[in-house]
């Protein structure tokens, strides 16, 4: 835990350096440390920012531990960009070490409540939040996290969207900065040849969903068995950081709400290094 503390730190505070971005002489917190205590509390503590704070503070990691409302404050005050940034950066190593570079796309429920509170929520109120689990055959009222991950299950890239949102209108809002020459399985819900046409010719990357029984550009077996073994590789990834979460994720703020969500992910993303 303690060489997971440091090195989360250090990689935090590269980064800043690297972005210039420089603490305020008054600060007696750095955000390298705001974002520490947050990726601690994502780490071990399912997202309980107090939690982290005080076990930081008691064990001299971060002896100018800020009060609960001044942390919340700077924590909500380091731009969104920081975070993908940070990402980008774990990404990186990732993709380096990924021999082959086989990637594989799935998506994820994280409900905000459950269904008979959904006239209650206050983080999300629009009809496009309200997604449907085939699977469960139950729908869910909340965010879906499409996740982009390597043949081993390392975290690459990933995008909030509304729950009800179909998988082909955010696989086109997905970056997929990937090695020219990639190969990307997904599921039968990714389905799109006009798109798959358009993502190789223009970026090299090879999208290679599972077909439909009736599609007209069916896979080779040998194909088809490598996507069912990528299949459960980020099945597996997904429930490792759905490990993570708490029962119920607690947020007052749609930005809070989805900024947890991220500090699961880019927690997990620490643990594979």
């Amino acid at each position: 835990m303690e060489e997971e503390i440091i090195i989360i730190y250090c990689v935090c505070d590269d980064l800043l350096k690297a972005l210039g971005i420089a603490d305020d002489p008054q600060a007696r917190m750095s955000n390298a440390e705001v974002m520490t205590v947050a990726l601690v509390a994502a780490r071990y503590y399912g997202g309980n920012l107090e939690q982290s704070r005080k076990f930081l503070a008691e064990q001299g990691y971060i002896p100018n531990m800020l009060g609960k409302s001044r942390y919340n404050r700077r924590l909500r005050a380091i731009p969104e960009n920081v975070w993908q940034a940070l990402l980008d950066l774990l990404a990186t190593i990732f993709k380096f070490t990924n021999e082959g570079q086989e990637y594989c796309l799935d998506s994820f429920p994280v409900p905000v409540c459950d269904n008979i509170r959904i006239r209650r929520c206050r983080l999300y109120q629009e009809e496009d939040y309200r997604g449907y689990l085939p699977s469960k055959r139950r729908y869910f009222y909340g965010l879906r996290v499409h996740l982009v991950v390597t043949k081993t299950g390392e975290p690459v890239e990933f995008v909030l969207a509304p729950g009800a949102w179909q998988d082909c209108r955010v696989l086109k809002q997905l970056n997929l900065d990937l090695p020219e020459g990639a190969t990307l399985y997904g599921d039968k819900a990714y389905n799109d040849y006009e798109y798959e046409d358009l993502l190789e010719e223009a970026a090299g990357i090879r999208l290679r969903p599972i077909r439909k029984k009736n599609s007209v550009r069916a896979l080779p077996a040998c194909v088809e068995f490598i996507q069912q073994k990528a299949r459960k590789r980020i099945e597996t990834t997904i429930s490792q950081i759905t490990s993570l979460f708490p029962k119920k994720i607690h947020a007052v703020t749609p930005r809070g709400f989805e900024l947890k969500v991220s500090l699961f992910i880019l927690a997990f993303a620490f643990r594979c290094l």
